[in-house]
């Protein structure tokens, strides 16, 4: 992370977020429980609708990291490892606005949930990142040729009614924080080979959950 300014900011974030992983669905992860194999390793992809960090806009940018931890990711766990791909199209005060709200030094949620989770980082690159989420939340999907895609269709079934999603709010283990909705779905395609993190599936779980984070002087 480059150095901040001596006086931090007001910020303001919201848009989508989606992760598809290892666990069968739902995600027992999202509900502040073992994931379905012990551990779990997967995309989690965050989608800027609108933003501002002081006086620099953030509409449009999207984040991307990749992965890994062993046990609950909301009490004890271990060998928590992630690597994070940050929009390429960013231009420099925007790259550091986004590196200070996901690296935690700028407070809010992304701090909060930095501090619980942990992890080692294996690494940070600028890159290519397609995200693509359906108005209908009917599917999601994130991109970065040649390292990483992942895709998922909303859940439904012979009692879901006609274009309604299968959502839930309140969740235990929200990773974009309290409050939020989200709608579950499975993965289509859920692949990544990327500062060591390698895999290959599809049909595991996948959800969408809005976020909306703000942090700054009081």
């Amino acid at each position: 992370m480059s150095e901040a300014t001596a006086v931090m900011p007001k910020w303001h974030a919201k848009g989508d977020w989606f992760d598809t992983c290892k666990c069968s669905v739902p995600c027992p992860c999202s509900f502040a429980q073992l994931p379905t194999f012990g551990d779990c390793d997967g995309v989690l992809a965050w989608h800027i609708r609108e933003g501002r960090y002081g006086d620099v806009p953030l509409d449009g940018l999207n984040v991307l990291m990749l992965g890994s931890f062993v046990g609950n990711a909301w009490a004890e766990h271990s060998d928590a490892y992630a690597a994070v791909f940050v929009d390429e199209r960013a231009d420099d005060r925007q790259r550091e606005a986004l590196q200070m709200i996901f690296g935690g030094e700028a407070g809010g949620w992304p701090a909060e949930f930095g501090e619980m989770f942990g992890a080692e980082m294996r690494g940070m690159e600028f890159a290519p990142i397609e995200f693509d989420v359906a108005d209908d939340l009917a599917s999601w999907a994130v991109r970065i040729p040649g390292r990483v895609e992942a895709r998922a269709e909303a859940l439904t079934g012979p009692t879901t009614p006609d274009g309604a999603r299968v959502q839930t709010t309140n969740l235990p283990g929200s990773e974009t924080g309290p409050g939020q909705l989200a709608t579950w779905g499975r993965a289509t395609a859920d692949q990544a080979d990327a500062f060591g993190f390698q895999w290959s599936r599809e049909g595991q779980s996948s959800k969408h959950i809005t976020f909306d984070w703000q942090g700054g002087p009081a």
